[in-house]
């Protein structure tokens, strides 16, 4: 152990005054550690392994500014290594949570077969209640996708007509409705 920290130590002083020799030997030296660190904790995950020691690397690259220089190396490796060992903890918590959730039971967030043409009635029954200046520019440009043009076109309607026909509609059902716009 002393010896790794004393190793590590004058790779890493000699890199911070410019040794790049130093760098890529203190980086790799510290990857094979970072790899052992990290497959006795993720033993049934060995395919995150390489990611965190990457992560862990790229870590102490971006924060060897932080370290204070006399301090004892090791300690303040490890300590990054521990972070990011935690976050990654985190992150596949996250994820485990998540495929729990949408796994097996994923087809009970599907809405029922018949549930799409139901609102579909119940939306073109809300609808009927607006005049055809609003109803109809709805019902072609927000049901049907078509385009403000070929609306227009198909209800003798200018394009700034079926523009506002769409807002005064929308504003009209969400009044109706108590919703706000």
């Amino acid at each position: 152990m002393v010896k790794r920290e004393e190793r590590l130590l004058g790779l890493f002083a000699r890199a911070r005054a410019g040794d790049a020799g130093a760098y890529h030997t203190f980086l790799a030296e510290l990857a094979g550690h970072l790899r052992a660190f990290f497959r006795r904790r993720l033993a049934r995950r060995p395919d995150d392994v390489e990611d965190l020691v990457q992560e862990t690397l790229l870590a102490v690259h971006n924060q060897r500014h932080t370290y204070v220089a006399g301090e004892p190396l090791t300690p303040w490796l490890y300590a990054i290594a521990r972070y990011k060992y935690v976050d990654a903890l985190r992150r596949l918590s996250r994820d485990a949570a998540r495929h729990d959730l949408l796994g097996d039971d994923a087809d009970l967030l599907v809405a029922p077969e018949d549930a799409t043409g139901e609102n579909r009635r119940d939306l073109l029954a809300l609808l009927q209640d607006l005049p055809d200046r609003q109803r109809l520019p709805i019902l072609h440009v927000k049901i049907e996708g078509m385009s403000v043009v070929d609306t227009a076109r198909l209800t003798g309607m200018s394009a700034s007509a079926v523009k506002v026909g769409i807002h005064r509609g929308l504003k009209a059902l969400a009044r109706k409705w108590g919703g706000s716009t």
